[in-house]
């Protein structure tokens, strides 16, 4: 049975990177074809055709939860955005619409359900953002990452909720060590740091970086994704650059890594990152010793604080409050793990027992069992 599946989603890579996973499971247990549709300027649009799927992009405005004045032209968005995804979905004609999350599903998500098209939402962070309160009004099948996080829903919702954990790609854990250290040119004789300030980077992390790198190098190897819109300060580069060029096999800097980011990861034997849901669960998949910095409720709506409260209640990583972040601070969590390999190893046997299953497949399952109901309930 060949059908069409319209993922929708975007804003972070931690919306796409997830959805990307389902679509790979989609495509190769099912022979589904897959159409990306997210926003016209979204980091989505060159994520997912760098991967090979269609992308079609429709209006969206913000939502949110507090008062701006950018909500006056959002507000007219919204509605455009619904419109342009009612032409778009009538003419793909999709037997299911998957949505990741982020503004720019919901004008899909309203447009499927005025179709009569099923849609499966999934939620990765502890607790669901606006667009998935709202996504989940008119879903079929909300999927959550974790058991508690079902209690976060309106009680009129709970009964559609399935809780699957969050889909990985294939390719995470398909990483080498060997080959990590050879692309990064590590010698392998020392435990490696890696710190991730997300795709767009993160300034507080790599101050912090710099900081304490002199420290660090003491006792482990570095290797450091900057990303690649972070704002630079001058010297910024030529200080990394020193540091590549003084301690070679020693510390690594790169804006951003793409299809050799398996092996990097699998390099690692201590990941510092912040608590984006979608990185929380690569490191859950392979086992990864982990230290997370969350953002604060004044960067983020507070999701990554809950996302790093349950971690740590859950015994898989190190938490670095925002009142705690300095270089002190970060030593005093850091050199535990770095120095400890039984430390690492009990957060990393508890990683894998909380990521254990098969999430991608599960819900490609899920996805799948709506395709084949609605094509009984239209033969009947």
């Amino acid at each position: 049975m060949n059908y069409q599946v319209v993922i929708t989603g975007g804003g972070t890579g931690g919306h796409v990177f997830p959805g990307l996973a389902v679509a790979e499971e989609l495509r190769e247990r099912y022979a589904a074809e897959v159409v990306w549709v997210g926003s016209r300027t979204g980091i989505e649009r060159r994520i997912v055709t760098d991967h090979g799927l269609p992308y079609r992009a429709v209006s969206t405005g913000k939502l949110r939860r507090y008062f701006s004045v950018h909500n006056l032209v959002d507000s007219v968005k919204v509605p455009v955005g619904i419109i342009e995804a009612l032409v778009l979905l009538r003419r793909l004609q999709p037997a299911v619409v998957f949505s990741k999350g982020g503004y720019v599903a919901v004008p899909v998500v309203v447009a499927a359900r005025i179709l009569g098209i099923p849609v499966v939402a999934h939620e990765s962070d502890f607790d669901p953002g606006l667009a998935t309160r709202i996504s989940a009004k008119f879903a079929e099948r909300i999927l959550v990452a974790y058991d508690k996080s079902v209690e976060q829903f309106a009680p009129s919702v709970r009964a559609r909720i399935v809780v699957t954990g969050t889909p990985v790609r294939k390719a995470i854990a398909g990483g080498e060590a060997t080959r990590g250290r050879a692309y990064l040119g590590l010698s392998g004789e020392r435990p490696v740091v890696l710190f991730l300030g997300g795709s767009l980077g993160s300034m507080q992390i790599n101050e912090i970086v710099e900081t304490v790198l002199p420290q660090l190098l003491q006792i482990c190897d570095v290797v450091h994704q900057t990303g690649e819109r972070e704002p630079q300060r001058p010297g910024r580069e030529t200080f990394r650059g020193a540091y590549g060029l003084v301690h070679p096999g020693r510390y690594v800097a790169r804006p951003f890594f793409s299809s050799e980011f398996a092996d990097v990861l699998a390099a690692a034997d201590v990941v510092v990152s912040r608590a984006g849901a979608g990185t929380i669960w690569e490191n859950l998949t392979v086992g990864k010793a982990s230290l997370l910095i969350p953002l604060g409720s004044d960067g983020s709506r507070g999701d990554q604080l809950r996302n790093a409260e349950l971690c740590l209640q859950q015994g898989v990583a190190e938490v670095l409050w925002p009142a705690e972040v300095s270089a002190e601070c970060l030593l005093d969590r850091l050199v535990p793990l770095i120095v400890d390999p039984e430390k690492r190893a009990r957060l990393s046997h508890q990683a894998r027992r909380l990521a254990e299953g098969d999430p991608t497949g599960k819900i490609a399952e899920i996805i799948h069992a709506q395709v084949a109901g609605g094509a009984l309930q239209r033969s009947g």
